[in-house]
């Protein structure tokens, strides 16, 4: 067959040229068969399918970003495997932004995605500023955005987090049971609404068990692991803290070599808890008492939101919020 094009083939195998295209881009929605079938016949007749062209035609680059904090953090490893998984279902690449919770360049990268380099962004904020005004520039240009895990309630758009308030009670209600009575908070951004959420249900329920609360107890911590095992030290040497809640996993492994440098036991002298995906939490000495959010399942949630705004081209509302629950998984860390 002579100058062989997608709608000659398409013909020639009786199907539709939109069928034929989603086989070549790898979409899962096409029948096993139907698609070695396609396949087989364009390699027969010599057909190599001109990807650009389509895209320019379709006025879409069939990519999408990932916007996150850091990707060491086994949670946002596993979001974005559950995003890719997605993606490559569809058709498109991912790009990764790595924001390091810096504001700036969190500013930087939405403004250079306004350009259409991409077809929409998935994202967990950095958490820093008041003013979001600069995500608005997105729909305006119908780039459509989910956050995920960490988000801004300002900006109205699709969200899917967890539970955050209920796990951080339940993990609070967790230390005073095992006997805990001077609770530690690290946190690293109480600015954040997920720093926010976290740190209330922990308030809550020390004033559910009526234990006071103490400004002190409350650790404001960073990224940085030299910072983190100074501010850690000085608050078991000096506070005394007899239970430990780590709203991110960095601060419990910081937590558990200043233990170690300092001779404390775990859980004997202290009791551990953390958010965390840590997949060696088990493997650790003692094992991580953990609430584990589903990582996985939140990427794949994001990306499956974000893929029905860009097929149907409609805007991703507030209304589009998705809350998944954690899990509290007890281990030695708090002594169970």
């Amino acid at each position: 067959m002579d100058n062989i094009n997608i709608k000659k083939l398409a013909k020639e195998l009786n199907l539709s040229t939109s069928t034929v295209s989603r086989a070549f881009r790898g979409n899962s929605d096409i029948n096993k068969e139907t698609k070695e079938r396609i396949l087989h016949l364009a390699n027969e007749l010599n057909y190599e399918p001109n990807h650009y062209a389509s895209n320019l035609r379709e006025r879409k680059s069939r990519t999408i970003a990932v916007i996150v904090p850091e990707i060491a953090n086994n949670f946002f490893s596993q979001a974005i495997n559950g995003i890719e998984r997605v993606a490559r279902e569809k058709g498109y690449h991912i790009l990764i932004y790595l924001t390091y919770d810096d504001y700036e360049k969190e500013v930087s990268f939405i403004n250079n995605l306004n350009n259409g380099r991409v077809d929409g962004i998935i994202m967990s904020v950095s958490g820093e500023a008041n003013d979001h005004n600069y995500l608005n520039k997105l729909r305006k240009k119908k780039i459509p955005l989910v956050f995920f895990d960490r988000v801004y309630e300002d900006i109205a758009t699709a969200k899917v987090t967890t539970n955050d308030y209920e796990s951080s009670f339940l993990a609070t209600k967790h230390l005073i049971k095992g006997g805990c009575k001077r609770i530690a908070y690290l946190v690293v951004n109480k600015k954040m609404s997920i720093g926010k959420m976290r740190m209330q249900g922990y308030a809550d329920a020390l004033t559910k068990y009526e234990i006071p609360y103490e400004e002190d107890l409350v650790v404001d911590c960073s990224n940085e692991h030299d910072a983190n095992y100074e501010t850690i030290g000085n608050i078991i040497k000096k506070v005394k803290p007899d239970g430990i809640f780590a709203s991110v996993e960095r601060l419990a492994i910081s937590t558990y070599y200043v233990c170690q440098d300092l001779g404390v036991k775990i859980p004997e002298d202290i009791k551990i808890i953390s958010f965390s995906s840590l997949e060696i939490a088990p493997l650790l000495n003692p094992s991580l008492s953990t609430i584990t959010q589903p990582a996985l399942d939140m990427g794949t949630k994001a990306a499956k939101l974000l893929f029905k705004a860009i097929e149907s081209g409609s805007d991703l509302t507030v209304n589009n919020v998705v809350v998944l629950n954690a899990e509290i998984i007890k281990r030695r860390s708090t002594g169970r």
